[in-house]
């Protein structure tokens, strides 16, 4: 059984909110560093941060985060910028499907080694079914669902889309 649970416009809309949200709590920055998480969340931080770009006269800084989803602890976690160039920064950390929280909670872990201005964590579709201590303060959808049910977030070009499967 498969069920649309947000089309392409509110995905859009979605999309918008999040990025403006991320602008006025980060009115007064010169440089805001948009973390994707590797998979949806770097496609979904690709088009947050485009829409910034579009909002504010800041710097919006691209960074992906790489970790092996199944064992970060093991594999580690990394950046496509380094270190030096988010220090002192405000960091919005982005993934699309916020499950456990795994995800979230190592890649909140690898920035928090690095003194930061500011640290914030956005998802598209928030679940909860948390086993950490980590939160979304910006969110698409939150949506309660099953453990067994899955949420399949597509970023076709002309054709986004989340449905439960």
């Amino acid at each position: 059984m498969e069920n649309l649970i947000l089309s392409h416009e509110q995905i859009q809309h979605k999309i918008k909110r999040i990025a403006y949200q991320i602008y006025e709590a980060n009115v007064d920055e010169k440089e805001i560093i948009v973390a994707g998480i590797e998979g949806g969340g770097l496609k979904l931080a690709n088009k947050i941060a485009s829409l910034l770009k579009k909002i504010t006269e800041a710097k919006i800084s691209l960074c992906k985060v790489k970790m092996d989803k199944k064992s970060p602890l093991e594999s580690g976690v990394s950046t496509s910028m380094p270190e030096a160039d988010y220090r002192d920064k405000s960091i919005v950390l982005i993934d699309d499907v916020l499950n456990s929280g795994t995800t979230l909670i190592y890649g909140v872990h690898h920035f928090l080694k690095t003194p930061i201005k500011q640290l914030k964590t956005a998802v598209l579709v928030n679940r909860n079914h948390k086993k950490y201590p980590v939160k979304a303060d910006y969110k698409g959808i939150s949506l309660s669902t099953s453990l067994h049910e899955h949420v399949h977030v597509a970023f076709d070009p002309k054709n986004y889309s989340v449905r439960l499967e």
